[in-house]
């Protein structure tokens, strides 16, 4: 593809550091719900990423986040037309050259039904450099052939299109996303489930740890206690008594 001398492409941000290892690892345990709920109680609102589900259900993936960008197609600037011999000189392509074991890559692709952002060729070679999963506001395609790759991807369906087929183009990487709503940046923390994918703020990942592990282990108590027969109202949410009665519980766990 020839240089555009209206605005060069590929579109880089500034280098990010990743999410620490300690924290991918502790948050390995911990839902995408609690996430977001925990998160909801620390002031930040808009985390859970609308549209995008599973590609394949019983998914799960926790990991920094690595981001890319695309954009409407304006024909002085950028098209689709030469199909992946254009693709290959984007962001599409440079961003896969980046990946680091562990990354989860957010695409922002406007939950197009038209725009086929990765397929076969391209998760595999995401697969080999380590990548953990993608979450990305848009279609995917090859959808056999992805699953069998066992990565795991959230996306908001399927097509037969590749990525610059009709109205995107893959733009920029590095650089704040738009998610289903919700922004992403270079490095933060991604956990997704079943339930959907949430984005934790890098600022605000060692508070979520801490608050998050202590959320599970009571729920896990109370999930326990219900089983047992205990009312509704007394474990979920704990109430004083039943939290003095956790607190003790998890005292002698932990021992």
């Amino acid at each position: 593809m020839e240089p555009s001398t209206v605005w060069p492409l590929p579109v880089r941000g500034d280098s990010f550091k990743r999410a620490d290892p300690d924290i991918i690892q502790r948050m390995g345990k911990v839902s995408a719900a609690t996430a977001c709920a925990n998160l909801h109680n620390m002031g930040i609102s808009r985390t859970a990423i609308q549209g995008p589900a599973p590609l394949v259900t019983g998914s799960r993936v926790v990991g920094s986040a690595l981001t890319l960008q695309f954009m409407p197609q304006r024909e002085d600037v950028a098209s689709g037309l030469g199909q992946e011999y254009v693709e290959r000189h984007t962001a599409l392509w440079a961003v896969l050259e980046t990946v680091q074991p562990g990354d989860v890559l957010v695409v922002q692709a406007y939950g197009s039904k038209f725009t086929g952002c990765f397929g076969d060729m391209l998760v595999r070679y995401f697969k080999r450099r380590g990548g953990a999963g993608i979450v990305v506001d848009g279609r995917i395609r090859d959808a056999r052939r992805v699953r069998e790759l066992g990565v795991p991807i959230w996306c908001t369906g399927t097509t037969p299109h590749y990525a610059s087929q009709t109205e995107l183009f893959p733009w920029a990487y590095d650089v704040p996303v738009a998610a289903g709503g919700v922004l992403c940046l270079p490095g933060d923390v991604v956990v997704a489930d079943d339930d959907g994918a949430v984005v934790v703020p890098a600022a605000k990942a060692c508070d979520l740890v801490r608050s998050a592990e202590d959320h599970e282990d009571w729920e896990e108590f109370s999930r326990m206690r219900i089983g047992q027969g205990g009312r509704l109202s007394d474990y979920y949410p704990l109430s004083p008594d039943s939290r003095a009665e956790y607190e003790a519980w998890r005292e002698l766990r932990h021992k």
